[in-house]
């Protein structure tokens, strides 16, 4: 019986340190998230979102096509960056590295929201805008205006009615991964589901029934 307690204590032990391992491995790039997101005027937690998808947080990753570091930055991206923003010499220096260049942390979620903020400006007054930026970060920004676009005299299309139109199966299964974390941050928030960065206004409230929510993970998708 002894011997019995202390394997279940030992395992209690061993789960409660995977958890929190766990947390400090989601939430160690929190500040640096809601910094560069300020910035862009984007939600950090649809940044936070992305992240969770394409790495899951993980700074060392290169994806098959050549995307590196936490938001999959490419190097054709980093480099309309760094013609865009201006870089000093020492960024120029390491951007004939790229692969080193965008692993850090800092300079790849920079570019990562730099790139997002200007699909987030596209669509700013299209409803239910972020599965149109998600779309276009993934796919480009020219087949997400061609899923985009209604037929002539239609009302613009719904969240839902974009995604369907999505005709790439990857593509349109990483954005409905995504929005369906991100809606759950929201709806774990109380917060509306897509706020207006740097206006006055707010978009619709999030959609989801309470049922849908697990407690149990507000913490773990809550930005601290």
């Amino acid at each position: 019986m002894k011997r019995l307690v202390i394997v279940i204590l030992a395992v209690l032990v061993f789960a409660c340190g995977l958890y929190f391992l766990n947390q400090y491995w989601i939430h160690r790039y929190d500040s640096l998230l809601k910094s560069e997101a300020a910035r862009q005027q984007i939600d950090p937690d649809l940044v936070w979102s992305i992240i969770y998808e394409e790495t899951y947080f993980s700074p060392w990753k290169k994806g098959r096509n050549g995307e590196v570091g936490l938001m999959q930055v490419t190097p054709v991206v980093a480099r309309e960056w760094a013609a865009e923003s201006g870089t000093t010499p020492l960024e120029q220096r390491m951007l004939s590295d790229i692969t080193s260049f965008l692993r850090d942390p800092e300079r790849n979620v920079e570019i990562g929201c730099w790139y997002l903020a200007k699909f987030n400006e596209e669509y700013r007054d299209t409803p239910g805008r972020e599965a149109r930026m998600l779309a276009a970060y993934n796919a480009g920004d020219s087949r997400a205006s061609e899923w985009n676009r209604p037929a002539p005299g239609a009302r613009p299309l719904t969240e839902q009615e974009f995604v369907a139109r999505i005709d790439i199966p990857s593509t349109r299964a990483y954005v409905s991964s995504i929005l369906d974390r991100y809606h759950r941050i929201k709806a774990a928030k109380g917060a509306p589901r897509a706020c207006r960065y740097g206006t006055a206004r707010d978009s619709e409230r999030v959609a989801l029934g309470a049922e849908r929510w697990r407690p149990d993970l507000e913490k773990e998708l809550t930005i601290h």
